[in-house]
């Protein structure tokens, strides 16, 4: 009897544990194509405020409104339903999220998903944005590129982001001060096409490009 319930109590571990390791799978459906994220559980705030925002059908509809080639994809803002077009119209969130930084084990390399924010002037804490988000493309660095960025800001960085930043590319200026909340799994071809979309000068698409709606995967 003392055995069964032995053996029982490691199969339930092992059970929570599996559970606790699994990733929540988000599919992103836009006009161009399909993406699909995973979200780290190392940052619970940001990944249950999208999962939310995903559930409640908040990212239908909405447009990359930030493309900015060798750099990012940027949306998840909402505009007034009277102005479409005027950026100084969007409609942000009473609330925000507390800035969660796994760094160095999560990084700024190309595909990661990660939180918009307000400038360090206005947020000096470096809260995310309840809605806003945008995913690296980056540009591929050089390893005399990266000799001099860590003497300038008098960083050192891992073996893995320097392997990544030559050879993936990326962005490792906003490292340590964005939040990674997640990664491209499938899709960056996706992500790609829309990096390379024509842009106004303030990096506004000249052609609408939205999210027609957001699906949690299941595990």
């Amino acid at each position: 009897m003392k055995r069964a319930l032995t053996l029982l109590y490691i199969a339930l571990f092992s059970i929570s544990v599996f559970a606790e390791d699994q990733k929540t799978k988000v599919l992103i459906i836009t006009d161009m194509g399909k993406i699909t994220v995973e979200l780290y559980n190392e940052t619970p705030q940001h990944r249950d405020n999208f999962i939310k925002l995903v559930q409640e059908n908040k990212y239908d509809s909405i447009m990359f409104h930030r493309v900015i080639k060798q750099f990012m994809i940027q949306a998840g803002e909402k505009y007034a339903p009277t102005d479409s077009v005027n950026r100084a119209a969007y409609i942000e969130p009473d609330y925000k999220i507390p800035a969660e930084f796994v760094y160095p084990q999560y990084f700024h390399k190309r595909g990661q998903l990660c939180a918009a924010r307000s400038g360090d002037d206005v947020n000096p804490e470096r809260a995310s944005s309840a809605t806003q988000f945008y995913i690296v493309t980056g540009k591929h660095y050089t390893e005399h590129e990266l000799d001099k960025m860590e003497k300038e800001k008098n960083i050192s960085l891992t073996p893995e982001q320097r392997e990544a930043y030559m050879v993936d590319g990326g962005a490792p200026h906003l490292d340590g001060a964005y939040t990674v909340f997640g990664e491209v799994i499938k899709g960056m071809d996706v992500v790609h096409k829309i990096e390379l979309v024509s842009t106004d000068n303030s990096d506004h698409p000249l052609k609408e490009i939205r999210i027609k709606t957001m699906k949690i995967l299941k595990k």
